[in-house]
């Protein structure tokens, strides 16, 4: 597929973006908004907005701890939410589905629990070169705890995961294969269910950052049979603060409590405790209770849409803008081809640093985007380059968005030229 064959009926309607107040809004230089930084956090409708109002006005008191009214509604909601992430994932049980502050601390979770529980010295965790620093940093310090090792899946020339050296790299000494379900920097689709089958193959567990996924794509955690799956609410029109650890239930039962304190308790005694069963176990203190009913109400907006609608369209808005760029003497785009790739277009541009591109088209354009290393450290400096800038697109963007941007790079390329090149052009 190319831009020249592109089909507009897979654009989801342009009136999607008067769903969200902020969009409707002029920045610095007195043109609307035009939003392309969704993979770092996305905007939220106005559902999710007074869904976190109504909680606040008629619902709220904390969960799990109250006979009276208001802890009866909270709680109801609290769980109904839970109940609407496991249906969401196609989980088996909601008891699988932990909240949590966010991606990060769900990633975390895993490896203090089950990494500091089940890792022993010459045990290997097997990531990627590609990993956003969440799936990589905490994997780092439990190794550094366990004494066991960390190894990384390369990637091929245009920037997917080399199956065949990840095939040679699985040993009867890997208990754990740690990878994102999308590159946010890349924006590379991942094998998932090829990796989990081979990974299980070897009796090595699978943990998922699906933070750039679950947002875009339809997730099956029984279908793809990964054993641990993470990512956050504010990646998907949420709020910030609250996030998921799925689980399977075997595995989640058998790891001890990560944060001790109140609700993850079932019994306390002055030199010991019994935790609580699931999901509360991994709950300690007073959970994100409004983020998490907020975060139901995304869902809803989210399933109303269709994840496949939200697919093809972030498919049409990707091939336009790499076909467009594609065609500018200089710039790099990062990553593979379009059909290997979800929402997103990171790019390098000769002697033109990303900050200076992404402060350009923010101030004199409106167009915001992400500039840097995207946590990402490792990738850049296997790709020769310090950062990046990335465009990224969600359901509200439409291929008008695009144009700005590639109005806006042209300007940057203009202002950033040489003198000489500038005026050989002026006198052609």
């Amino acid at each position: 597929m190319n831009s020249a064959t592109l089909d507009q009926s897979a654009l989801l309607p342009e009136s999607l973006r008067n769903d969200f107040p902020i969009l409707s809004n002029d920045v610095l230089t007195g043109h609307p908004l035009i939003f392309l930084d969704n993979a770092a956090s996305t905007q939220r409708p106005t559902q999710v907005i007074d869904a976190i109002s109504n909680v606040y006005e008629h619902d709220y008191a904390n969960v799990h701890r109250g006979i009276h009214t208001l802890s009866e509604r909270s709680t109801e909601l609290y769980e109904e939410a839970r109940e609407k992430v496991r249906s969401l994932l196609n989980a088996e049980h909601a008891h699988e589905v932990i909240f949590t502050p966010g991606t990060t601390a769900s990633i975390n979770l895993v490896a203090r629990s089950w990494g500091g529980a089940n890792l022993q010295p010459g045990d290997e965790i097997l990531t990627t070169v590609m990993e956003h620093h969440s799936n990589l940093v905490p994997w780092q310090q439990i190794a550094a705890q366990t004494g066991a090792v960390l190894r990384h899946i390369p990637l091929t020339e245009d920037g997917r995961l080399d199956i065949e050296q990840f095939a040679k790299l699985l040993t009867n000494r890997t208990k754990l294969v740690a990878v994102a379900s999308i590159s946010n920097t890349l924006g590379t689709i991942n094998p998932i269910d090829e990796i989990t089958a081979q990974a299980h193959d070897t009796g090595a567990l699978v943990l998922v950052d699906a933070a750039q996924s679950v947002p875009h794509l339809p997730t099956d955690v029984r279908n793809s049979d990964v054993d641990f799956l993470a990512f956050s609410g504010h990646k998907m029109l949420g709020p910030s603060g609250v996030g998921i650890l799925y689980g399977k239930e075997s595995l989640l039962d058998a790891m001890p409590p990560f944060l001790g304190g109140g609700s993850m308790i079932n019994e306390v005694r002055l030199d010991s405790f019994t935790p609580a069963a699931l999901p509360a176990k991994f709950e300690a203190g007073t959970p994100p209770i409004v983020p998490a009913i907020a975060m139901s109400a995304a869902i809803d907006y989210l399933n109303a849409i269709g994840l496949d609608a939200i697919h093809r369209h972030e498919q049409y808005l990707t091939q336009l803008a790499y076909d467009a760029l594609s065609n500018i003497d200089g710039l790099t785009i990062l990553g593979p081809a379009p059909e290997h790739r979800t929402g997103l277009v990171s790019f390098s541009f000769e002697k033109i640093h990303a900050h200076e591109f992404a402060q350009v088209l923010n101030d004199q354009f409106g167009v915001a985007v992400r500039a840097g290393h995207h946590c990402t450290q490792p990738l850049h400096a296997l790709l020769g380059i310090s950062a990046s800038t990335r465009a990224s697109f969600y359901l509200y963007n439409q291929p008008a968005d695009v144009d700005r941007l590639l109005e806006g790079i042209a300007a940057v390329q203009t202002m950033f030229a040489p003198r000489g090149r500038r005026r050989k052009k002026r006198s052609e």
